[in-house]
């Protein structure tokens, strides 16, 4: 079976209630239930990891107990090229999720330290997004649950 990892970064954990009109109106933790169920039907095991600090993040990547994830990184997209070496220095791969699109927003969300050397970017669809990473990595991994 698959493992999959959700990596999430700042501020995530306010998902729902800051800024709904870009981020929506549905929590993390409502968004991690219907990821735990979509997981299950696709046949993949799923943890979920969420911090508001750069190391925090990190240190989870290095315990590569996982064979893919799905990372949304947050404001640490545009900064942290600490978190992009980590993501190359663990040799699993993993695709980029934004519930915004960034190239859309202000300038300075247009720096992206992790989209080429992410599987895919899925960008501006919301919690959706996590969904589509997660039928993408069933597609790549032959998981296609009953």
């Amino acid at each position: 079976m698959t493992a999959v990892l959700v990596l999430e970064g700042p501020n995530l954990n306010l998902v729902g209630t800051r800024e709904p009109e870009i981020y929506g109106y549905e929590t993390l933790d409502q968004i991690h239930e219907g990821l735990t169920a979509r997981a299950a039907e696709l046949g993949l095991d799923i943890d979920f990891f969420q911090s508001n600090h750069e190391g925090a993040l990190i240190d989870r990547l290095h315990q590569r107990d996982f064979d893919i994830a799905i990372v949304n990184a947050g404001g640490l997209t545009h900064t942290s090229i600490a978190l992009r070496d980590a993501l190359l220095g663990i040799s699993r791969p993993f695709i980029e999720v934004h519930l915004s699109d960034p190239a859309t927003r202000e300038p300075f969300r247009h720096v992206n330290y992790l989209r080429d050397v992410a599987l895919e970017s899925i960008v501006g669809k919301g919690a959706r997004g996590y969904h589509l990473a997660l039928e993408a990595i069933a597609l790549r991994s032959g998981d296609q649950g009953d």
